[in-house]
C-alpha cells in the first residue's frame, strides 16, 4: 500500500501559518462510519463524511484547544471505519488491529516524516489526538519516536485523550512516560470519560482497555482524589440558536477510578447514543475534550512555559 503524498497541500486540512513557536501536530478521531456492509472498510480522502466530521467537530471542539498556544498542524489520512474498528475489536479486543498495518498507520507515518522534513523547522512539538487518533499514536510512540530519538526529544508533551494508555505498553516501552502532574514534559496525557452507570455496571467500552490509565483533568492527578465542578474552567459547548460554539458549565466534575482506569465525570450531558454493546450506555467519549476544554488549554499553556524553563 502506498502511502499519501502529503507534499500535495490538499492532503492537509490544515497546515497553520507559523507564529508560534511551538507546534501541534493533531490526528483526529473516527468521522468516518460506514454504516453500509457494501461502504469499504477504510475511507478515501475526498470522503464527504469524513472532511465534514474534521471541518466542523474535530477542529471546532478538539484541535482548536491548542490553537491559543502553538501552530496546529491536521493531516488528512484514509482513516478505519467504525465497522472495521469495531469488527477488529469484537474479535482481538483491540481497534488498533485495523489500524497498524494499513491505510491509517501508514498514512499518519508518512505525514509525521514529510512534516518533520518540511514544516517542523526544529521547533518543540506537541502531539494531540482523539479515539481513533489517539490508537495510531500510541504506536507511534511505541515504534516510530523509538526509532526518530531525535525527534522526541522534542516533544513537549503528547495528549492521547479518548483511547487507552496501558501500565502494561508503558512498562514495555521504557522510553515512554506518563505524566505525574500539571507540568511535566515529554509525558503521556491521557483519560477516557465515562458516566456512573458504565463504571459502576464495569460495562464494555472499546477505547477502555485492561490496565489503563487515566490522569484527572481537572486536577492532573492520577489518584482518585476528586476534583469538583468548580474546578472546571469551561465546557466548550453547541449555542443551537446561533450556531456558534460558546463556553458553559454543565456540572463536568471529574475523578479517576483507577481500577477501570477511567475518569467519571456527573456531567449534565447525554452520553453517547447507540452502540451500547461497544461503548456502554454511559460512554462520555463525545465530550473527552469539550467537557473540560479551558483545563485543557489552561494545562497545554503551562506544559508549554515548563519545557522552556
Amino acid at each position: 500500500m502506498n502511502p499519501i503524498d502529503y507534499s500535495q497541500k490538499s492532503c492537509w486540512y490544515q497546515i497553520p501559518e507559523i507564529t508560534k513557536d511551538i507546534d501541534t501536530f493533531f490526528v483526529y478521531p473516527t468521522e468516518y462510519l460506514a454504516t453500509n456492509e457494501t461502504d469499504p472498510d477504510y475511507a478515501t480522502l475526498d470522503n464527504a463524511e469524513m472532511l465534514d466530521g474534521v471541518k466542523n467537530v474535530d477542529h471546532r471542539f478538539l484541535a482548536s484547544v491548542y490553537e491559543d498556544s502553538t501552530n496546529v498542524f491536521i493531516p488528512y489520512y484514509r482513516q478505519a471505519s467504525l465497522r472495521v474498528q469495531i469488527d477488529s475489536w469484537k474479535k482481538t479486543r483491540d481497534i488498533r488491529n485495523a489500524l497498524k498495518n494499513d491505510s491509517p498507520y501508514i498514512d499518519i507515518k508518512a505525514a509525521l516524516d514529510y512534516y518533520f522534513e518540511n514544516y517542523n523547522n526544529g521547533r518543540p512539538f506537541i502531539l494531540a489526538s482523539h479515539s481513533q487518533g489517539s490508537g495510531i499514536c500510541t504506536l507511534l510512540l511505541e515504534n516510530y519516536f523509538k526509532e526518530h530519538a531525535d525527534y522526541y526529544k522534542r516533544m513537549v508533551a503528547a495528549y492521547l485523550i479518548g483511547f487507552s494508555v496501558t501500565k502494561t505498553e508503558l512498562k514495555a516501552n521504557p522510553h515512554l512516560k506518563f505524566a505525574t502532574g500539571e507540568t511535566d514534559t515529554g509525558v503521556i496525557i491521557s483519560w477516557n470519560t465515562e458516566g456512573p452507570e458504565n463504571v459502576e455496571n464495569n460495562l464494555p467500552n472499546a477505547v477502555v482497555m485492561p490496565e489503563a490509565v487515566s490522569i484527572n483533568p481537572l486536577n492532573w492527578k492520577l489518584d482518585d482524589t476528586y476534583a469538583p465542578v468548580s474546578e472546571n474552567l469551561g465546557t466548550l459547548i453547541l449555542n443551537e440558536e446561533t450556531g456558534e460554539t460558546e463556553i458553559s458549565d454543565i456540572g463536568a466534575d471529574a475523578q479517576v477510578i483507577p481500577k477501570r482506569g477511567v475518569i467519571l465525570t456527573n456531567a449534565k450531558y447525554e452520553p453517547m447514543m447507540g452502540l451500547p454493546d461497544v461503548f456502554g450506555t454511559a460512554s462520555f467519549h463525545n465530550g473527552d475534550y469539550s467537557f473540560f476544554y479551558n483545563n485543557i488549554k489552561d494545562n497545554v499553556a503551562k506544559r508549554i512555559a515548563a519545557y522552556k524553563k
